[in-house]
């Protein structure tokens, strides 16, 4: 492929940051295994081997989640707060997620426990980010019980399984890339990729049920802007 004049490289790489930033994008936006993003690039002229296409998820992906999470409205004061069992190399992790009242994910936090001490970890990384809630929404875990009369004074903790149904759903991209992935190799690079792989997802999968189709349009092509936006203000 002769790279147009006007896609100036990265420094410090062969390719320009169009598409580096194009290879993070469909890694992240779609169930895709490196493998399939390097075929996605060669049937356009770019041939990259999937290793450094695995450069650029780890190296820019972080990029593009603190460039979301520093534009971001606001979050809802509603927060949901879920974990779920993580399998790493045959040690048994706990996934920790919190979304806000419209489903987007506010943060996740990878632990290898699951009790008091984990929560008040998770609960103190999420109000020094958001500030207070107003409500917290958990499932039965005890654990919960503490952590959140101390750290978040005032918040109403409900406490029910079937309250929790939205950050249920949130789980199941995870599952989905962790099989594709053939599970993760390590706290650190689950913890790498699921904080970059909630943030993007959040801008590029508007709700479309709740959306007319001029409304939807234009939400893809906001994403897209800031998506260019973001890659402009990458640095090797």
């Amino acid at each position: 492929m002769k790279i147009p004049p006007s896609m100036l490289r990265l420094k410090g790489f062969r390719f320009p940051r169009e598409i580096v930033a194009h290879a993070v994008w469909a890694y992240h936006r779609f169930a895709l295994s490196t493998a399939d993003v390097e075929d996605l690039l060669a049937e356009r002229g770019v041939i990259v081997s999937r290793e450094a296409i695995r450069l650029w998820v780890n190296r820019f992906g972080a990029h593009f989640a603190a460039c979301i999470r520093r534009d971001r409205p606001r979050p809802n004061d509603k927060w949901h707060l879920d974990e779920v069992v993580l399998p790493i190399n045959g040690v048994k992790h706990w996934l920790w997620r919190a979304v806000d009242g419209n489903g987007d994910t506010l943060d996740i936090l990878v632990q290898t426990r699951r009790n008091a001490k984990a929560a008040k970890r998770f609960l103190t990384r999420l109000i020094a980010q958001f500030g207070q809630p107003r409500v917290v929404i958990a499932d039965k875990l005890r654990s919960y019980i503490r952590p959140i009369a101390q750290q978040a004074q005032g918040a109403d903790h409900r406490a029910h399984k079937g309250l929790n149904n939205r950050i249920e759903g949130s789980h199941r991209p995870t599952r989905r890339r962790e099989k594709i992935m053939g599970r993760f190799k390590s706290p650190r690079q689950a913890q790498r990729f699921l904080a970059a792989h909630d943030q993007i997802n959040t801008i590029f999968k508007p709700r479309r049920y709740r959306l007319t189709a001029t409304s939807y349009r234009h939400a893809w092509a906001d994403a897209f802007s800031l998506w260019a936006d973001y890659a402009a203000e990458m640095k090797p």
